[in-house]
Formats: structure tokens, C-alpha cells, sequence
């Protein structure tokens, strides 16, 4: 039987839920009954490299005869919740199945790991390099898998094939895909979208920037969009995601991840850098009530071990409402520091609603570098967060910036003086170095050069007004501050390539 559309999800991400993005664009198909098929070819992808790089090793090193060996009991023990209570062997599962990607890649001259993928030959930020990624799709590592995957899914005609790139490391995989789709039904309409996708329109990315092999690209959402193409009138676009579609099983976490998000863009929107103003992204959120409703009724059907809340940052107002209205399941997010945060009897109330930890982006410790950053962001405040969130037992993955354009050494060890001053607060941690967003406002105002060459890198190079350059920075974070013995402790329970995906399983659920 033909259908309408086919929805793929390219290698490579992390593989630890389903693509959320993908999941709301099928519950719209579904809304306005128009047949579709969903491929996660990520997931499929990774789980097909591994299991055939284990059957052909032809390699005799103890490293790879162990992880082959064990692989499917390692699969398994990420699937296990009993495993995130013994992070050693956690940690030997992780490692031992990454290394056999890593195995997997190294004929291919590519660097695959559970979470990135880098070609030695080709840029993802080079559009001419994309072009041929397109043109040897046979070159690319998972082409033994998605050859035969899209040729069968390609047996059931449909109008279009729609492809959600949204991170670099699935650039390159995407357009061999597309590639390859061209060479065997050169006259199959290829859809481009994702959020990756949006960011490269904004900077004047079109069809021919992709050699023509895209005949759509969409910017933004695309439920409104596919629905135009499919010539569906009046249409449905106001839909909870649907995951009935997806091997929810599959994926290498303990039970079903449920991701939702609540809203497109940050409600703060004020940050000097900050990539959703540099592309001018507008606050788009969904009626808190609507959120509350559709994440119990998706709790329902799913039975999730852990809801991901996907929002750049969730609004005040949607925290105050699960915690009244609880979603039913464990959950997590990323927000701001506010003083909603400070109250204990508020935080009491988000661990009683499943809250299992929340990401912060505190960024640094240094309060003029806040003000000038216009972070909106109070030390004082963002101190009484952590202790009572400490206290409610709400875990904290706190995110702090470095090398950014107000930030000097003396502030680099203010940052340091404030996570040792709160180290028992803190469970985990996200040490980042600046990039400065190539469309900001503020950019011009700095010498810059290009970051990557490519023309499609989103970030330029800049020279800082204080000499703290890159290197100089990198160098401090490496051998000051994570070395300090208040701080290595912290950084070595971060699990390793999954990161904050994974980090909740780790926290007890205890009140």
C-alpha cells in the first residue's frame, strides 16, 4: 500500500529516547489520517553497526574480543535500571559498546562514538562537502545498513521522504542518505527540516546551498508546511506527540524516556549571545494546561521510567503547574534560576510531582560577568537554589560558561570559588567553552574570524578584549579547575557520552 510520506532520523545521536521532533510530526499525520512510516534510522543504525562489527571481528586485541563478546549483555545492562546503581559497571558497558563503534568506524577513516560522529575527510559545515557525502553515499559507515533500509522503505512509493537534521554529527549521514535515495528514484521528493536545518536558513542556507537534492527545506515547525505540501486543507497541527510508531524498547536507557517540549524558543530572551536571539526565534509555548494534560495522558500510555522535558528553558509558570498537577512518572529539565527556585516549600512540592533533577544554567560565579551578560541571574539567589533544592532532594546539573567576552582569569577562579564554596549541592556538571553565535548582535562589536571553515559554521572565532583566549581558557579548565579535588569528584559521576540524558537513572528516587 503507497503512503504519503516517510519520516527519517539520521545517525548520528545519542539513542538514548525517541526524536521528539519526529513524534509531534507523526501524531499531525496521524491527526489528518495520512498515511506515513517513521524510521529511526539512528537508533536501527547504531544498533546494526554494532551487532554486525561484533559477528565480523576479525580484530584479537582483550579490548574488542571482551566488548564483542559481550555486547549483547551490555545492550541489555543499559536497559537494566539496576545497572545505574553500580556506576562501574555501567561505566565498562558504556565504554565497551562505544568501543566497538569506535572499531566500526576506523575503516571507514570516520570517528564513531555513542554520541558524535566526525569524518576525517569531510566537514559538516562545508555545504561542498555535504554535496559529496551525497554523491559517495557508499563512503559512509552505516551505508551497509541504510541501503537496503530506505530501498525497502522506498517499495511503498511515497510522495515524499522527510529528513530531521538537527545536530552536526547527523550532517553528513543525512545527506548520504538523501544521496542515495537520488541515485535509485532520482524523481523521489525529499523533504529537509530540523532544527539544524532552521539555523542555516537563517544564515541564507537554501535549496541550492544542498546541490538541489532537497526539494523542500523547512524552516521552523514543520507540521503546517507538511500539511501544505500533502494538500491538506484546514488541517490539525495542534497534536500531543505520538510515540505508537517508535520500538520505544529499543533504546538504550532503563524503560521508555518520554521527551516532550512545551514550548519553541526561551521565554527570558534577553541573554547578550544568545543563538534564539541571534536568529530572531520568537517564545511559541503551549497552554500550561494543555502541557499538564497531554504529559499524564502520554504518562498513561507509555508507562515511561523518566518524562525529558525538552524546553530551552521551562517557564515558572509551567513549574508551578506540574507541581500541582503532576505529570504521573519521574521527570527533568533544564531551567533558569529563579527565585521560585529559593522556596523550600516550592521545591518540596516539584520533588513530590516526580521532579528528579533539574539542569541550571547558572554559567558563572562572577556577578559583574552575569550583569554584563544580562543572565538575569542573582549569586545570592542562585546559592539559596542549590541548598534548597539540596534539601527537597531534587538532584542539580549546573552549567557554567567559560571565555566569554566579560570573563577574565580572575573571574574564571570566581566561578571556581563558587562551585567548591557549593560542591555538596552540585551532582553534576557541564563545563563549556564560548562560542560566539555568527549572527549576534553583539559579534559585531568584536574582531572575529572564522571559527571552522565552512560556510555554514554557526560560530566565528573572536578576539576576547581581555586576552583570555581559547587556549589560555581550555588550559585553565583542564588544570585548574577540574583538578580541583572538590570538583574532580563531581565530573567523574558524569556519565559518559549520555551525559545529563542518563544522569537522572543515577539519582535515588527516595522523598
Amino acid at each position: 500500500m503507497a503512503i504519503k510520506i516517510i519520516l527519517i532520523h539520521p545517525p548520528l545521536a545519542k539513542c538514548s529516547e525517541p526524536p521528539a521532533g519526529i513524534a509531534r510530526l507523526s501524531a499531525c499525520l496521524s491527526a489528518n489520517s495520512i498515511q506515513h512510516e517513521i524510521i529511526d534510522a539512528n537508533m536501527e543504525g547504531i544498533l546494526y553497526q554494532l551487532e554486525h562489527t561484533a559477528r565480523n571481528n576479525s580484530k584479537t586485541d582483550k579490548w574488542t574480543m571482551r566488548a564483542t563478546k559481550n555486547l549483547k549483555g551490555n545492550l541489555g545492562a543499559l536497559r537494566n535500571s539496576e545497572t545505574y546503581q553500580n556506576p562501574s559497571r555501567y561505566q565498562r558497558a558504556v565504554m565497551d559498546i562505544n568501543h566497538i563503534l569506535n572499531v566500526a568506524g576506523k575503516s571507514w577513516q570516520v570517528d564513531l562514538s555513542l554520541a558524535d560522529y566526525q569524518d576525517k575527510r569531510l566537514s559538516p559545515v562545508k555545504s561542498a562537502d555535504l554535496i559529496s557525502a551525497a554523491e559517495k553515499p557508499q563512503s559512509n559507515p552505516f551505508y551497509p545498513y541504510f541501503q537496503h533500509r530506505l530501498m525497502k522503505a522506498l517499495e511503498k512509493n511515497p510522495d515524499f521522504t522527510g529528513f530531521s537534521l538537527n545536530y552536526l554529527s547527523q550532517a553528513l549521514c543525512t545527506l548520504a542518505m538523501i544521496g542515495f535515495i537520488k541515485q535509485i528514484h532520482p524523481q523521489q521528493k525529499i523533504i529537509l527540516g530540523g532544527s539544524l536545518v532552521t539555523s542555516w536558513i537563517k544564515l541564507g542556507a537554501n535549496k541550492n546551498t544542498f546541490g538541489g537534492l532537497a526539494d523542500e527545506i523547512v524552516e521552523g515547525a514543520g507540521e503546517q508546511k507538511l500539511l501544505e505540501l500533502l494538500e491538506v486543507k484546514d488541517g490539525n497541527i495542534n497534536c500531543p506527540p505520538d510515540y505508537d510508531n517508535f520500538p520505544i524498547d529499543q533504546y538504550l536507557s532503563p524503560g521508555p524516556v518520554l521527551p516532550y517540549s512545551s514550548a519553541q524558543g526561551c521565554y527570558w530572551h534577553k541573554c547578550a549571545f544568545c543563538p534564539e536571539k541571534a536568529e530572531g526565534n520568537t517564545y511559541l509555548p503551549l497552554e500550561v494546561s494543555q502541557v499538564t494534560e497531554e504529559l499524564q495522558t502520554l504518562a498513561n500510555q507509555i508507562n515511561p521510567s523518566l518524562i525529558h522535558i525538552l524546553d530551552s528553558s521551562i517557564s515558572p509558570s509551567l513549574l508551578a503547574a506540574v507541581a500541582k498537577d503532576p505529570p504521573g512518572a519521574p521527570w527533568y529539565g533544564f531551567t533558569r534560576v529563579t527565585k521560585h527556585l529559593a522556596n523550600e516549600d516550592f521545591c518540596l512540592s516539584l520533588k513530590n510531582s516526580g521532579c528528579t533533577m533539574l539542569k541550571l544554567g547558572i554559567e558563572s560565579g562572577d556577578q559583574d560577568v552575569l550583569d554584563q551578560l544580562n543572565k538575569g541571574i542573582d549569586l545570592l539567589t542562585a546559592s539559596a537554589v542549590l541548598k534548597k533544592l539540596k534539601k527537597a532532594g531534587i538532584a542539580t546539573y549546573c552549567y557554567f560558561l567559560f571565555g566569554t567576552p566579560p570573563e577574565n582569569e580572575e573571574s574564571a577562579t570566581k566561578t571556581l570559588d563558587f562551585v567548591c564554596q557549593h560542591y555538596d549541592c552540585i551532582d553534576f556538571l557541564n563545563l563549556a567553552i564560548f562560542n560566539l553565535p555568527a549572527r549576534s548582535v553583539e559579534a559585531q562589536n568584536l574582531a572575529t574570524h572564522d571559527f571552522y571553515e565552512g560556510d555554514l559554521s554557526l560560530y566565528k572565532n573572536f578576539q576576547h578584549p581581555f586576552g583570555w583566549q581559547r587556549p589560555a581558557v581550555r588550559n585553565f579548565l583542564e588544570k585548574t579547575f577540574k583538578k580541583h579535588p572538590l570538583i574532580a569528584p563531581i565530573l567523574m559521576r558524569t556519565p559518559e557520552f549520555f551525559t545529563s540524558n542518563h544522569a537522572p537513572f543515577f539519582i535515588s528516587n527516595k522523598p
